[in-house]
């Protein structure tokens, strides 16, 4: 058998929809809330999945922002494996349905059954290392972004003040293009 557990994770809860093989539903849909008692609850079932399936299941979710933290933390603490779907690819399988049904028991059953029909790979959380440096470039690009959106307000101002001084200087932003800026500012405020 090849059992998963689907949850659609909402803010505090999740809704759970279990399948023991491929259009072999098990037991009843249930929700369960992100605290203690709750993953508790979700870890019983889990363990009850995995006796009458003779294997362990794996758990399919949708990445959710930050709702899905504290389950994904959960289960990493107990190594279970789990695939973290981008919600994007979850949404394009649902749009090839004739019907289309929005509930909480729905989207779990339809992430069980797109656990079986794609090719997906288990995640793994990224290291501190990886963490950082994504989040350094994060932080560059928005830098540089904002760097080049100065630039082009300055030049806005500089074209409506003085006109003519674009041609002065080869480079606009040289230190003695600057510092004449500067100097003509200090006489204006004087």
């Amino acid at each position: 058998m090849d059992p998963v557990i689907g949850l659609d994770v909402a803010k505090g809860e999740s809704q759970v929809q279990a399948f023991l093989a491929r259009k072999h539903p098990y037991g009843k849909t249930f929700k369960f809330k992100h605290d203690t008692n709750g993953l508790c609850d979700f870890y019983v079932f889990y363990k009850e999945v995995e006796r009458h399936a003779d294997a362990e299941p794996v758990i399919i979710f949708e990445s959710t922002g930050h709702y899905h933290e504290p389950i994904l933390q959960y289960l990493e603490e107990r190594k279970i494996t789990y695939y973290l779907v981008n919600p994007v690819v979850s949404y394009e399988t649902k749009k090839s349905r004739l019907r289309k049904v929005k509930s909480d028991p729905a989207d779990a059953k339809h992430l069980c059954e797109l656990y079986y029909k794609e090719d997906l790979t288990a995640f793994h959380r990224k290291s501190v290392q990886t963490m950082n440096l994504r989040n350094l470039s994060r932080q560059h690009d928005s830098l540089t972004r904002n760097y080049v959106q100065l630039k082009l307000q300055f030049q806005t101002i500089l074209d409506q003040v003085f006109p003519e001084y674009k041609g002065v200087f080869s480079n606009l932003y040289s230190p003695i293009s600057l510092k004449t800026l500067l100097t003509f500012l200090l006489l204006m405020t004087c």
